[in-house]
């Protein structure tokens, strides 16, 4: 008896990396879904692998930026976010008051670790697909992981209408050219910070904050009524 002898297959051609024009383009060509009346939900999310102590400190000295100037227009309901170590990735429930937030922020301390930033737009995806989420702060200073995947995790979220406001601390050229591709691709924002400068991530959370429980709409009262640096940075690059 002669035994069968298996076909080894073809290896299969890599995957073309896509540009962020392409993934621009069949996020225009797919219908988004539309936000309801909900109340605001805002991921906030933040980088805590090993050297983001002294950032993390800062944001929750500031966190009630997130919740200080929504009182004039309408309830926002924050989830954070972070992740650090190899895998450890931790997501909030909703949170609707300042101080449940910092409480949660005062237990988190930094580890060393790789950035997990397509897991946490995969995590947004999700939510979104479960209640609207008006739109996602990101704070870090690194990218280390796939292109490519990010790229597309960032198509999902444009798919949602979700914008990423992606605020980097520092000048990393790679970092910045991650960020700066998803905040194209959802429709957000990209603006660097300078952690010795806390009044400018201050302001940068407040418009945040503005912008996620009233819109975009909101978002040019505030400046207009504030002259809000912050504000005026988000507005010259928020498409939604």
């Amino acid at each position: 008896m002669t035994a069968s002898r298996s076909k080894t297959p073809a290896p299969r051609p890599a995957p073309r990396a896509r540009s962020v024009d392409q993934f621009l383009a069949d996020a225009r060509a797919t219908p988004v879904v539309k936000r309801g009346d909900a109340p605001g939900r805002l991921i906030f999310a933040i980088d805590a692998t090993a050297s983001r102590q002294p950032t993390w400190d800062l944001a929750c000295e500031l966190h009630a930026e997130l919740f200080a100037e929504v009182q004039r227009v309408g309830n926002l309901a924050v989830q954070l976010v972070y992740f650090r170590g190899l895998s450890d990735f931790s997501a909030s429930p909703w949170l609707v008051r300042a101080e449940e937030l910092r409480e949660r922020m005062l237990g988190v301390s930094c580890r060393g670790g790789r950035t997990q930033l397509v897991r946490l737009l995969g995590h947004a995806q999700r939510e979104a697909a479960l209640l609207p989420v008006r739109a996602l702060i990101y704070i870090g200073d690194a990218f280390e992981e796939s292109e490519t995947s990010l790229l597309s995790a960032a198509g999902q979220l444009a798919l949602r209408n979700l914008p990423a406001l992606m605020f980097q601390e520092g000048r990393d050229a790679i970092a910045e050219r991650a960020f700066a591709a998803v905040a194209t691709i959802t429709g957000g924002a990209h603006v660097r910070f300078d952690p010795s400068s806390p009044d400018a991530l201050r302001r940068l959370l407040g418009a945040a904050a503005t912008f996620a429980t009233g819109g975009r709409a909101a978002l040019e009262r505030f400046a207009h009524r504030t002259g809000d640096a912050g504000a005026r940075r988000l507005l010259t690059q928020i498409r939604r």
